[in-house]
């Protein structure tokens, strides 16, 4: 898919060519929510999607968690350059995830997941599909986590559609950010 809007390839401003040089080099490019929407965009919208990463960093949820219902969300709502970067960070930073993230929309039954992870994949699940959770998840739900876990599990239910919607409201697809990381990995086994 391409994006409807032409990438902007030279940003204006410092701190913008300084994001897509920075990013450019984490991803091997400067990633297309950057290039097609936040360098359109007064940067005080970019620097607060960074705030929203920093946040995920102050949950008491797990990072395993985070990462696993972010990856039901993506791919729930069919964002293809979310699903990517999840898929290039589990790759690159917790591989050990890598076969729960292939299962991700069989988790209901496949053993790989504990029923602590069904809870929240429920109800990041239900969240997502009807935008209301029914009592017994809640249910289910406070059997396996914390009221402030809880809240952890609908902030990054939330943050999730947010950076969604603005990714299939202007078409920004994959990056192939995974095939980009495995370029790199030959490149540099071959030296």
């Amino acid at each position: 898919m391409s994006a409807h809007l032409t990438p902007i390839k030279k940003p204006k401003g410092l701190r913008l060519k300084l994001l897509y040089r920075l990013l450019g080099r984490q991803f091997g490019k400067p990633p297309g929510w950057l290039t097609v929407q936040s360098a359109r965009m007064p940067f005080a919208y970019t620097s607060w999607m960074g705030k929203v990463y920093r946040l995920t960093k102050k949950l008491e949820v797990s990072q395993e968690t985070m990462r696993l219902v972010r990856a039901r969300v993506d791919s729930m709502n069919v964002c293809t350059w979310c699903i990517d970067a999840g898929r290039w960070y589990v790759t690159t930073k917790t591989p050990h995830l890598v076969p729960k993230l292939d299962a991700i929309d069989e988790y209901q039954t496949n053993p790989l997941f504990s029923e602590k992870e069904r809870a929240a994949l429920d109800y990041a699940s239900e969240l997502t599909e009807h935008k209301h959770v029914a009592p017994d998840t809640m249910h289910a739900l406070a059997r396996h986590y914390s009221e402030r876990e809880i809240c952890d599990l609908a902030w990054i239910v939330a943050t999730n559609h947010l950076f969604n919607i603005n990714n299939l409201g202007l078409g920004i697809g994959s990056d192939g950010l995974c095939e980009l990381h495995l370029e790199r990995q030959a490149t540099s086994a071959a030296r």
